[in-house]
């Protein structure tokens, strides 16, 4: 239902400065001093006031109410909440989609923060460059740009950049962000290296050859692990029919050793290493038969375990041809349980809709049924996919702080004109078994806003949660306006002052019906 508010209004006209969420004084009024407005709701002149878009909001002041100075605002369930605009698109290269940012990922160590994500996407596959956004102050304030010595953009020499993941390695002190590096007759894995906390990066040092995709990165940070400092790159092959492979580095990224697959050779897309405290490497990934599965490593990658079954997957595609899947997020917890989660319609008769799940390990072995994420009911009309996992890493647990970011449609059964995209957050401060109530972040957002691909609209086939230890979650997204012309404007963002991890009474779901489920269609790449 639509809010409506009587407001008189008159206009400061702010110039919109990028990354800047304007002060309190700055913003609408209550009941409205929180909506965000998407630039098809900024019309001017409207009844004589002109509006303008800052960081997100609308700039008004408001004045007395006065019979002959009434405006009506009907505003749909826009965000409410705060977002910092952290990097925008600088390139302008023909090839590329511009000014486009889509598929971040994160991580934090203690203070520092660094996100990457793809900078103008490309239609047929990757982008302008790997951009990176960091805060040295735990999300106050962001620096950010784009890899050096990457793409031909960058004096590289790929002609295109692809699938970025963050790491810190703490015992050589090194942040780490992985790519793929596209050029004629290759796609192969590369690593960008920063000694000074994540602002200044060098030339990337090829980790894999070949044809390769979705790659991932994660670092062995515990002291008292026999492999810690040992850095480990996941990526498939698609040269061998998405073979997983796993590397291994145990000098902060500078080389990298050979390529090595899991005992029974699992293929597969999104393979997500997390490392546990005992040093042992999980590595939760779809398969090709539509199952999340994963393999494991107790001698710092040496050798890869055969996988092992975490569940099938029951996906519902997602409408409107968006370009979304059921690649799942792992995250693991001081005590070393790895949460993975993932889309999944087996909760909802007939697989109308999809809900996040989340199944826990405690070595990487033996897995739990998945639960359910309460953020709504079973029956409402909403779907939600692509969730990226955060957990506190000093908590585990029973005690364990989760945050957890998604996508969602308000109504599943839309339309590529029709569909609405929205940015949610849950968490939860007992690993996983109760939940607060669903915050709305960003949106809503129409596909036609998005970079277009030869699979679909896109956001990104990921999306990423990192939980400050005892604070606040730091999730990186998307969050697209209106184009202009024929120039986009999706840039990447943090809420601002991240978002807290409280918790609720909302009990996670723990017993699927026995009903018709859906079934996931696993493409052989996502670049």
């Amino acid at each position: 239902m639509p809010a409506v508010a009587l407001v008189t209004l008159t206009v400061t006209v702010h110039e919109p400065l990028a990354g800047i969420v304007p002060p309190e004084s700055a913003r609408l009024p209550p009941p409205l001093a929180a909506v965000t407005a998407p630039p098809a709701q900024v019309v001017a002149p409207f009844a004589g006031v002109a509006f303008t878009r800052f960081a997100g909001y609308v700039s008004v002041n408001a004045a007395p109410v006065t019979a002959a100075a009434l405006l009506l605002l009907t505003t749909t369930a826009f965000a409410n909440v705060a977002v910092t605009r952290v990097s925008t698109d600088p390139f302008t290269d023909a090839k590329a989609q511009h000014h486009t940012e889509v598929e971040p990922d994160t991580f934090t160590a203690g203070s520092t923060i660094v996100g990457a994500f793809q900078i103008g996407r490309v239609s047929g596959g990757g982008s302008s460059d790997t951009g990176w956004a960091t805060s040295k102050n735990g999300g106050t304030t962001w620096a950010h740009g784009s890899l050096p010595g990457l793409t031909t953009n960058t004096g590289g020499r790929y002609s295109a950049a692809s699938d970025a993941s963050v790491a810190f390695d703490a015992k050589h002190k090194v942040w780490l962000i992985s790519s793929l590096g596209i050029r004629s007759g290759a796609v192969e894995v590369v690593t960008s290296r920063s000694t000074n906390g994540g602002t200044t990066w060098s030339n990337p040092v090829l980790t894999a050859p070949g044809s390769n995709d979705k790659n991932w990165i994660a670092c062995d940070n515990t002291p008292t692990s026999a492999h810690f400092g040992n850095c480990y790159t996941e990526y498939d092959n698609t040269g061998s029919s998405n073979l997983m492979q796993m590397r291994t580095s145990t000098d902060g990224g500078l080389t990298w050793g050979p390529g090595r697959a899991a005992a029974d050779n699992a293929h597969g897309l999104g393979g997500q290493p997390v490392v546990r405290p005992d040093g042992t490497v999980v590595v939760p990934y779809e398969s090709g038969s539509g199952q999340v599965r994963a393999f494991r490593s107790t001698n710092g990658g040496t050798s890869w375990a055969a996988s092992v079954l975490v569940s099938a997957i029951h996906h519902h595609g997602q409408a409107g041809n968006l370009r979304s899947g059921a690649l799942p997020s792992a995250e693991v917890d001081a005590a070393g349980t790895t949460y993975v989660a993932w889309s999944d319609c087996r909760f909802r008769t007939g697989c109308p809709a999809d809900d996040i799940v989340i199944s826990k390990s405690a070595d990487g072995t033996t897995w739990s049924a998945p639960a359910r994420v309460p953020i709504d009911a079973t029956t409402s009309t909403v779907d939600h996919f692509e969730p990226g996992i955060g957990v506190d890493s000093g908590t585990s647990g029973a005690t364990a702080r989760i945050g957890l970011t998604y996508y969602f449609y308000p109504t599943s059964n839309c339309t590529a004109s029709t569909c609405q995209l929205d940015v949610g957050f849950i968490s939860s401060t007992n690993g996983g078994t109760s939940w607060s109530a669903a915050t709305q972040v960003a949106g809503p957002m129409m596909l036609s806003w998005l970079p277009n691909t030869s699979q679909g609209r896109m956001f990104g086939d990921y999306i990423s949660t990192s939980v400050r230890p005892g604070g606040n979650a730091f999730p990186v997204f998307p969050i697209a306006h209106a184009p202009t012309g024929g120039t986009f404007d999706v840039s990447m963002n943090v809420p601002t002052g991240g978002l807290p991890v409280t918790g609720g009474t909302h009990k996670a779901g723990q017993a699927p019906p026995t009903t018709d489920l859906g079934t996931v269609t696993v493409p052989l790449t996502l670049r």
